[in-house]
């Protein structure tokens, strides 16, 4: 493991602090600096940047982060007990690392992100990784706060975001982020690099948003997916019918009623969102 900087190796920060993981708050830490280092740089570069990283724990991602050049760091973390081993970094690079103490589902990210780039590069807790994701594409306002997105999710999580039409994974996150963002897979990471190791393989993706998405109401969007998706075995003239006259809203949106879910591409669905808001 290389030495990024002259802080104490991890496993003695984790040993010092009292910071074995919880299964309650989604934690599996990354030890390894070489790993976060590659996650920090998959992030783009750096320089004059805002990094928004949430569920820091003891620092080995946000110690990176610093490194590798990031103007500042905003380290959002729930576990109190993870603040001292965070002010510890933050001594370390002054003025350039602020800890926040909060839960990231109820923080105001953008306010935190200030003037100026920001990006989100972390690696997110499980239990919340999917609903923070949501939130940063299925946000009113566009563009966003971010320029882009660096996370870990589980690997199936992954290949949701990254899912066409006709792929087996493909749903309600393969559309939102389809329609908002260019999302890929970065790479994988080994369930053996973490502490506790999860039971299940994990991935890097890396999402850019899109400069001009299709305009769509995300509400209806989000409601017309979830419809769809929830029947995606039903064609579609039987799986829109909560949403009121389906036949009516897929002549409108140019769909085919015989179709399924899992065959539509984002630009259907962003014609179906329009067709429910124009007969609202």
């Amino acid at each position: 493991m290389s030495q990024i900087d002259d802080l104490p190796p991890l496993r003695d920060v984790i040993q010092r602090h009292g910071l074995a993981p919880k299964k309650s708050l989604g934690q599996n830490f990354l030890l390894d600096l070489n790993l976060t280092s590659r996650i920090a740089r998959t992030g783009g570069r750096l320089e004059g940047v805002t990094v928004i990283e949430v569920g820091p724990g003891p620092g080995g991602l946000t110690r990176a982060l610093l490194a590798e050049g990031a103007a500042k760091v905003v380290a959002i973390e729930k576990d109190s007990r993870a603040i001292a081993a965070l002010t510890e970094i933050a001594e370390r690079y002054p003025g350039r690392l602020e800890i926040v103490e909060a839960d990231a589902l109820e923080v105001d990210m953008a306010a935190l992100a200030g003037e100026g780039p920001s990006r989100v590069i972390a690696n997110l807790p499980y239990n919340v990784a999917t609903p923070l994701l949501t939130g940063w594409v299925a946000t009113e306002s566009w563009p966003p706060f971010w320029d882009g997105l660096t996370l870990m999710f589980q690997r199936e999580v992954a290949e949701r975001i990254v899912a066409e039409p006709g792929d087996e994974a493909y749903g309600r996150l393969g559309v939102l982020c389809g329609w908002r963002c260019e999302a890929r897979i970065a790479f994988d990471v080994r369930r053996e690099a973490f502490t506790p190791p999860p039971n299940v393989t994990s991935s890097i993706v890396r999402l850019t948003p899109r400069e001009n998405p299709l305009p769509c109401p995300v509400r209806d969007l989000e409601a017309v997916t979830q419809a769809a998706f929830g029947q995606r075995r039903k064609m579609l003239r039987q799986s829109l019918k909560s949403l009121g006259d389906a036949t009516a809203l897929l002549e409108a949106a140019g769909l085919e009623p015989t179709r399924r879910a899992e065959e539509i591409p984002v630009e259907g669905f962003v014609a179906l969102a329009r067709a429910r808001r124009a007969a609202l």
